[in-house]
């Protein structure tokens, strides 16, 4: 067992980086958001739109990938910004970034109540949302290892529903299992299975943005592997193609066993979970428990993004602590080499899941979530900022490409087609309220915006930095 980064241990097998990255961008927004997709847009128009987004997000790790080779740090993007570019970006990148996660463990914990009353109906929901937050603070709290095999674990369980749903809905499609479907009428309708036109894709890459976040976890685990080197680019060559294999032939799936206009598509969430599209065809092929199976799919997806969410805002905070950018009692480690005060922070965050239940603090936790909800795409946005200096600030070093352990695809093309879709998914989240000046539905959606700005202006005015130039850009690696 080796350590880093002053008693941090290397606990991460290449097995558990690989699965960490694909379990983060396989949930909910695959098993119940899908189905909504393909009402959109139809059935080609979801999919050339989920395609679009695994590309950029292809290139997105490919750039990540390159500089957490060089140089893994649990701090990942938020330190390359800072030494790459300018270090007020980092700060607002890492500030960002913890608060994202943070609130996502509180929504998911919420999330958790709701599922679990699927069985349980007249059980208070907050029991089971207290049950799953102490069991993620243990698992982040003993190891990191202990980390990554539950999540090993809980991402395993939902690549085995999907190749399970994959089977009996190619065998359906095929004629094996009978069904009276007409799949050449469902892949076929409206203008050659796309409806809606160019808008309705646009929309679509929204929903399929949302679901592919967690890829760049990847970074972060950089900074506990084994073995970066060789776990990182593996991971992100694996994930790439089994991602793209998932998403794509699910939604495949789904187009050609249900109507598009089936009401049951838009009307599913975590809420709902009898019409999930999983359950729909799970459901027409025979499976009687359906429902329950997909119910319990989900909600191990949930505790799964929640125990993401935990060791991500975690680590980001204890990294930002050693560069003095958050209080240094975030930087101390436990025997075992976990953050403790860092993961109690955070833990504390996801209480505020208890305090959705009442009256005044529903409206306060709804506009943390909304302060929380484009956080995601502006660290893919910083990811993208970051490789392209990096690469400029190696190459005018005078450092030869061929030295790279891992060298990132199709530069400059990649980061910048990452950055220009990244920003086109952020000003497309709800074009409509611009063009009516609703104030109000612009602050609820792009709340995440002006929260970074002023990190980052903020930042900028007290220590007066300045973006970094390619000669004096810092390409030190700290292994």
């Amino acid at each position: 067992m080796s350590e880093q980064q002053g008693g941090m241990k290397r606990n991460l097998k290449t097995r558990h980086v690989s699965m960490i990255a694909l379990g983060g961008s396989i949930g909910t927004g695959l098993f119940v958001a899908s189905g909504a997709t393909v009402a959109q847009a139809g059935p080609f128009g979801a999919i050339v739109a989920y395609m679009a987004i695994g590309v950029m997000v292809y290139f997105l790790m490919t750039s990540l990938g390159e500089m957490a080779t060089y140089a893994p740090t649990s701090g990942s993007f938020s330190d390359y910004a800072g030494k790459y570019v300018d270090p007020a970006l980092g700060f607002a990148m890492g500030w960002n970034y913890w608060f994202n996660w943070a609130i996502t463990l509180a929504v998911d914990i919420v999330a958790v109540g709701l599922v679990s009353k699927f069985w349980f109906p007249n059980t208070p929901g907050w029991i089971f949302s207290a049950v799953a937050l102490v069991f993620i603070f243990l698992i982040n709290l003993f190891s990191v290892g202990a980390f990554g095999e539950a999540e090993f674990w809980l991402s395993m369980i939902k690549v085995i529903t999907i190749i399970a749903f994959l089977i009996v809905g190619l065998a359906t499609i095929f004629g094996v299992i009978h069904s009276d479907v007409n799949v050449m009428k469902n892949l076929s309708v409206g203008n050659h299975g796309f409806v809606g036109g160019p808008q309705a894709i646009l929309s679509v890459f929204v929903v399929a943005g949302f679901s592919f976040q967690g890829t760049e976890l990847i970074g972060i685990t950089a900074g506990e592997a084994e073995n970066p080197d060789q776990s990182v680019p593996k991971a992100i060559n694996q994930v790439f193609w089994r991602i793209l294999l998932f998403y794509i032939l699910a939604i495949f799936v789904i187009s050609a066993l249900v109507y598009y206009r089936d009401p049951r598509l838009l009307s599913s969430s975590t809420e709902n979970i009898a019409v999930s599209p999983f359950t729909i065809v799970f459901k027409n092929a025979g499976i009687a428990f359906a429902a329950s199976l997909m119910n319990a799919v989900i909600l191990t997806s949930i505790v799964s993004s929640a125990n993401s969410g935990s060791y991500a805002s975690t680590r980001m905070l204890y990294a930002m602590a050693r560069k003095g950018e958050a209080p240094k009692i975030f930087a101390k480690l436990s025997k075992r080499g976990v953050p403790v005060a860092a993961l109690i922070l955070t833990t504390i965050i996801g209480l505020l899941a208890f305090i959705s239940n009442t009256k005044g603090g529903s409206v306060a936790y709804t506009w943390l979530v909304n302060a929380s909800g484009l956080t995601g795409f502006i660290a893919w946005v910083g990811i993208a900022i970051s490789h392209y200096r990096f690469r400029r600030a190696y190459i005018a070093q005078g450092k030869k490409l061929s030295d790279l352990k891992y060298k990132a695809k199709w530069f400059p093309f990649g980061p910048i087609f990452a950055l220009i879709i990244s920003i086109g998914v952020i000003v497309g989240q709800d074009p409509a309220s611009f063009t009516h000046l609703n104030w109000e539905k612009i602050g609820v959606t792009y709340l995440s915006v002006p929260l970074f700005i002023i990190l980052f202006v903020a930042y900028k005015i007290r220590y007066k930095t300045k973006k970094i130039k390619l000669e004096d850009v810092d390409l030190t690696q700290h292994r």
